[in-house]
């Protein structure tokens, strides 16, 4: 595939919020598993701009921008869509990795386009792209233990240690489906991953 404008052909975006003590929280799913790509690739998130911190992998052919938002979660179209518009990346080839409270603990669920479904982060890209057409690869943190606990609470609070685990577990396949979804091989992330 050619490149795009400026040497990049993909973004791929981590959703969470900046602040240490964020870490390690279910609404930061998105950070980590970023954190994870940067590392298997090889491509610090060193640089700062876009209200970001970010960096280019190679990747199988493609190049990758890969994009923390420091914006907090509820803005981060803001730092996605002006990274998207500089390297110009259509929306079509990004991808948002983010927490979802809808799917079992380490479940993913990748899609093509479709609704936030409540997700503040989503929203924000939505927003800030004016589609709702760039992949999603959501990251199951499970949902919250009774219908009366306060969301925010819940998407805030730290994973239980086995939890954590079986989410970092699911990071080389989160990988895998990036670079299936880079290739354009969606239905077969969809069918190997989507568990």
């Amino acid at each position: 595939m050619a490149l795009f404008q400026n040497g990049a052909d993909w973004l791929i975006a981590g959703l969470g919020n900046p602040e240490p003590k964020y870490d390690g929280t279910r609404h930061n799913a998105g950070f980590a598993a970023l954190d994870f790509l940067a590392q298997a690739w090889a491509c610090p998130l060193a640089k700062a701009k876009w209200q970001g911190l970010y960096g280019v992998a190679e990747v199988g052919g493609h190049k990758a921008v890969l994009l923390k938002p420091l914006t907090y979660m509820n803005l981060s179209g803001q730092s996605i869509a002006p990274a998207a518009m500089f390297y110009k990346i259509p929306a079509n080839h990004i991808i948002v990795l983010c927490d979802d409270v809808a799917q079992p603990t380490a479940h993913l669920r990748i899609r093509p386009s479709g609704s936030a479904g409540g997700h503040n982060g989503l929203k924000s890209i939505m927003a800030s792209l004016g589609t709702d057409t760039f992949y999603r690869v959501r990251i199951g943190v499970g949902e919250k233990p009774d219908p009366r606990y306060d969301l925010a609470d819940w998407v805030l609070g730290k994973f239980p240690a086995a939890d954590a685990k079986a989410i970092a577990g699911r990071y080389p396949d989160i990988a895998a489906a990036c670079r299936l979804l880079m290739d354009g091989d969606l239905q077969m992330a969809q069918s190997r991953y989507n568990h």
